[in-house]
This record gives C-alpha cells, sequence and structure tokens, in this order.
C-alpha cells in the first residue's frame, strides 16, 4: 500500500518490466521434457531395444503434451491481456480519461488532451480529502444524534479535522489560468 503523499514511482502495469513473460515459467518445464525426450531417444539409438524405443515415445508424448499445454496458456495469456486492455480503455472513456498506451487506433479515436501523472495522483488526493470529510460529518451527526450525552471534545476534533482537509484539499486545486498556484479568491453565500 503506498501512502497518498508519497512521491514514490508507481510501476507501469504496460511497461517491458513488468510484462508477464511466459518464458520464465515455460523454459525451465520444456528444458527438462526436451533433455528427457534427447537423453531416451539416444538411450534408444543405442542399445536397439524395444524398451527404449517405448520409453522414448513416452518421452515424446508428455514433450508434445507440454508443449502443447505452454503454447494455449500463452495464447489464453495474450487473449486476456488483450481483453484487460480492451475493459481498461472502455473504463477510461466512461471516465472521461485517455485511452491507456498499449491502445490501438479505433477508427479515427485520436486524444485531445492527456493527463499526467501529477494530475491523477492530485485528484486522487482530492476525492480522499472528500472521503475524509465525509466520514467526519457521520461522526458529528451521530454525536449531535446522542443529545445531552454527545462527546463535545469528539465534535471539537471532527470540525477541526474538517477544517485541516479542507484547507489541505482547496491548496491541490489549480488555478484556472494552467499555472501551479492554488485558486485565490473570495467565497459568496
Amino acid at each position: 500500500m503506498q501512502s497518498l503523499g508519497s512521491s514514490a514511482s508507481t510501476s507501469n502495469p504496460t511497461s517491458a518490466a513488468g510484462r508477464f513473460s511466459m518464458f520464465r515459467i515455460s523454459g525451465p518445464g520444456m528444458l527438462v521434457f526436451i533433455i528427457a525426450f534427447v537423453v531416451a531417444v539416444i538411450f534408444a539409438a543405442n542399445q536397439n531395444d524395444v524398451v527404449g524405443w517405448v520409453v522414448a515415445i513416452i518421452a515424446g508424448f508428455w514433450l508434445a503434451l507440454a508443449a502443447f499445454v505452454v503454447f494455449s496458456i500463452q495464447k489464453a495469456a495474450k487473449k486476456a491481456g488483450a481483453r484487460l486492455d480492451e475493459a481498461q480503455n472502455a473504463f477510461n472513456a466512461a471516465a472521461g480519461r485517455a485511452p491507456s498506451s498499449s491502445s490501438v487506433d479505433h477508427g479515427g479515436t485520436r486524444l485531445i488532451s492527456e493527463r499526467r501523472e501529477a494530475d491523477s495522483v492530485r485528484d486522487m488526493k482530492l476525492d480522499h480529502s472528500f472521503k475524509i470529510v465525509q466520514v467526519q460529518i457521520r461522526v458529528v451527526d451521530q454525536e449531535r444524534a446522542k443529545g445531552d450525552a454527545a462527546d463535545q471534545d469528539t465534535i471539537r476534533r471532527a470540525l477541526e479535522t474538517i477544517e485541516i482537509t479542507a484547507t489541505n484539499a482547496r491548496d491541490m486545486i489549480k488555478s484556472s489560468d494552467g499555472g501551479s498556484e492554488p485558486v485565490a479568491g473570495t467565497i459568496i453565500d
């Protein structure tokens, strides 16, 4: 779990290092089957024995079965990855975000503006701030519902938390001219 205020970079699931590599899983297993098949064929050829050839045929069968399984899983993983990218792009489109970088052009779709990673982090922090305010409002409402038995210290702390959170969230909002300064102005009720 990463803190909202942390500046640590998150890994990009579409990067080459982050991609699922089937060779890491299938390579050693396939190598074992290939070595077993080659050894069985060599022993069968040297001894020209029926049992040796039966063992070689069985080893060949297991090699073929392993290759079929590995290639089937690779094909299924590619299809699943394509569907995942498609679903991610549909979600991004529904949320008003730019399509993911792994997407292809689907008939004239073009990128109007690209959201920066800082914008999405800021939006996530603002969302978190709003959730904090909502929770604290529920705390105040619950305490007020108790009437005279309400804990005034809890209400005071909740209101203080709302004030601090609102101040921090307001500092994150950028001005409309695109500058990096926070929004300035007067709120009129």
